[in-house]
């Protein structure tokens, strides 16, 4: 058995795959088309004139269930490892739900693109990197909580320092945006998507599509430490019919069930 059949580590391995891929195959398809420059363009410009556009859509519309699925698996796993302990339950719910938002958000830059409804696209880049650090925060806390019992000191370790990674790209991302779109070099730069290195803002530019790809990297590497973990794990479904035909209704079941269990018993 190869290691990505073990347990559902196929999971994480198949999340950072397709949404590297999906990045990667639209970059090089806007580049062959010659709709952005090859020096490091931002992700969201590589995915705004057809055909790429429809591309990373629908690539990342995948990425989005493949990270929700990941989402859950991890917090079943820790549920699991940790039924009595309600600080780490209830830290767990809470990463649950803000990775699902930022799930939520990844499918609101897929569909909705830079260049046509600005503001919804930076609403969903706040929620899938904003939101998705503090998750990232929080599955970092879990892993120190859970050490040396249920966490090696390595995985909390290397998760600590992806996200101290993802935080820096968010920093540096931040200000180069702010002073490039602050009006300093001109107005309708979302427009932009070809530049030349002695225009004015190229600099700012060139920083901020940098941070934004390491951002992106950043959070595919966390993932990456899920890899382990999933190897220990398997869920199954359990079929629980709520009566015998599909037009009984569920309280003459219960009745039905409850007659035959005093028939028994006498």
């Amino acid at each position: 058995m190869w290691w990505f059949q073990q347990g559902l580590s196929f999971l994480p391995v198949a999340l950072v795959v397709w949404s590297a891929a999906s990045f990667v195959f639209s970059y090089i398809t806007a580049i062959v088309l010659h709709h952005v420059d090859p020096l490091v363009p931002y992700i969201s410009d590589t995915g705004t004139i057809p055909p790429e556009r429809c591309l990373f859509g629908i690539m990342l519309n995948v990425s989005t269930f493949l990270g929700m699925a990941t989402m859950y698996v991890r917090y079943k796993q820790v549920s699991a490892l940790s039924p009595e302990k309600p600080k780490i339950l209830k830290l767990n719910k809470l990463g649950l739900m803000l990775g699902w938002m930022s799930c939520f958000g990844l499918c609101i830059i897929a569909n909705f693109q830079k260049c046509v409804l600005y503001y919804i696209h930076v609403l969903g880049a706040c929620l899938t990197f904003g939101v998705g650090s503090i998750y990232m925060l929080i599955q970092t806390i879990l892993s120190y909580l859970m050490q040396p019992e249920l966490h090696s000191k390595d995985i909390f370790w290397a998760r600590l320092a992806v996200f101290l990674w993802s935080c820096s790209s968010i920093l540096s991302m931040f200000v180069s945006s702010v002073v490039l779109y602050s009006g300093l070099y001109g107005q309708n730069l979302v427009q932009k998507l070809h530049w030349e290195p002695q225009e004015r803002g190229y600099t700012p530019h060139i920083i901020s599509t940098i941070s934004e790809w390491s951002l992106a990297f950043s959070f595919l590497s966390f993932f990456l430490t899920y890899i382990r973990d999933f190897q220990k794990i398997s869920l199954r479904a359990m079929v629980s019919l709520q009566g015998k035909t599909l037009h009984e209704s569920p309280q003459s079941f219960r009745a039905e069930e409850e007659a035959l269990f005093i028939a028994g018993s006498i």
